[in-house]
């Protein structure tokens, strides 16, 4: 199956919701080894999709599940559908224990030989790209739309989104869904995104601090691999994600300076709206989960955490500090009461009340604690260890995690 890791989604509208309750209900059928609904799910959700990398990734769990139901042709035929879509991943293809059944096929083989896509990252730190074009895209797409207020969807479609790098198109995907909302958005906030033009057009003068993060994060696990960085304007949807394509970067919540007016903005977004200066610590911590492919996959509260804080751990290591250090000034002197709530939940699939629950902010207590939390656990377990580098190696692999969450001795630091 195609692996995905901390997709949010928000700013649903009606037929998002139908194409993921339709992905959600073929995962549960794929859980229960129903392959054949499984699959037809799988495709229905495709055809519900209104961007091409998630009808990819559909095609390509449909293509799964064809394998597992004994169904080799109907297996290649989607398998092929998801590469025509935009799938990329092809390591992950070749590997992939859904397709155990296709290995002494001749047909597969010849497919499997046929892909030849040019990497998508690197093992030099010195040779990932930064892409700016989409900002340069978007500001085109603003200024005509400012003066043609009635066809906005149609100018943000035709200017940005059409001539958008694959960054943009994987992070329309997966953290804006709908186009219309991204306007809408837009328009809640006319002020503020004038304001943030000249610091979007700046973030190139940051090179210098990322290729530093970089070269660390290479002395510190060797089998790093460095992907290509897309800056692009959301509609604080996402600060940062990362696909098979690279480090997606929504500039528009990470150029914060004093002159920016943050009144349009509510409780969460001006409380998650980062400092231009603070690109570097959101880059490092989105090239960790760029590098997270090793961990065994989990549902749990506990895996959630070790996901996020393992980011933010390892990313102020490379970079000199944590993305997300208003979490940090909050739970100093609470951190038992925090951690007395996070056990009650932590082998439970409970994500949603500790990680992206923007919903939850309050102006007396942060969203996103699992961040803390799982920072915690993993500073717990590499300043247990004698090894370091066999302790990053460690976090990026991790297999079993309650068996890390015992070694880092959190648990007993915390805990009451």
């Amino acid at each position: 199956m195609r692996k995905f890791l901390s997709y949010i989604f928000i700013l649903l509208g009606n037929a998002v919701f139908a194409q993921k309750n339709l992905s959600a209900t073929a995962d549960s059928l794929y859980q229960v080894k129903d392959f054949n609904k499984a699959a037809a799910f799988y495709l229905q959700s495709a055809s519900a999709s209104d961007f091409k990398v998630l009808a990819a990734g559909n095609y390509y769990n449909a293509a799964c599940c064809y394998a597992l139901a004994g169904k080799p042709d109907s297996a290649i035929i989607f398998a092929k559908q998801a590469v025509a879509s935009g799938y990329r991943n092809i390591d992950h293809m070749k590997s992939d224990a859904d397709f155990a059944s296709l290995l002494q096929r001749d047909d597969w083989q010849k497919f499997i030989a046929s892909l030849k896509f040019k990497p998508t990252s690197t093992s030099d730190p010195l040779k990932a790209r930064i892409i700016t074009t989409d900002i340069d895209n978007y500001w085109k797409a603003h200024d005509l739309a400012e003066k043609d207020s009635n066809n906005r969807i149609a100018i943000y479609k035709q200017y940005y989104l059409d001539h958008g790098t694959p960054g943009l198109q994987d992070y329309f995907a997966y953290k804006v869904h709908s186009l219309k909302n991204y306007v809408k958005s837009q328009d809640t906030k006319h002020r503020f995104y004038a304001a943030i033009r000249k610091n979007t057009l700046s973030v190139k003068k940051q090179k210098p601090l990322l290729q530093a993060s970089f070269i660390k994060f290479k002395e510190l696990y060797p089998a790093a691999r460095f992907p290509d960085i897309y800056f692009v304007i959301g509609a604080f949807t996402s600060g940062g994600t990362s696909t098979d394509n690279g480090l997606l970067i929504g500039v528009d919540q990470a150029v914060r300076t004093p002159d920016i007016p943050t009144d349009e903005l509510t409780l969460w977004e001006r409380n998650n709206f980062g400092a231009l200066d603070y690109i570097p610590n959101l880059i490092a911590h989105e090239l960790i989960h760029f590098n997270q492919n090793g961990m065994a996959a989990d549902k749990t509260l506990l895996s959630a955490v070790m996901v996020e804080g393992m980011a933010d751990f390892l990313g102020e290591l490379i970079s000199g500090r944590t993305a997300n250090e208003r979490l940090h000034v909050w739970a100093k002197g609470r951190e038992k009461a925090i951690w007395a709530d996070f056990e009650k939940e932590m082998n439970l699939q409970r994500a949603y009340n500790w990680i992206a629950n923007s919903n939850q902010e309050t102006a007396d207590k942060p969203a996103d604690l699992g961040y803390w939390v799982g920072y915690q656990i993993c500073k717990g377990y590499y300043d247990n260890s004698t090894d370091k580098k066999q302790a990053i190696y460690d976090m990026l692999n991790v297999k079993d995690y309650k068996a890390f969450y015992k070694k880092s001795g959190t648990g007993e630091k915390f805990g009451r």
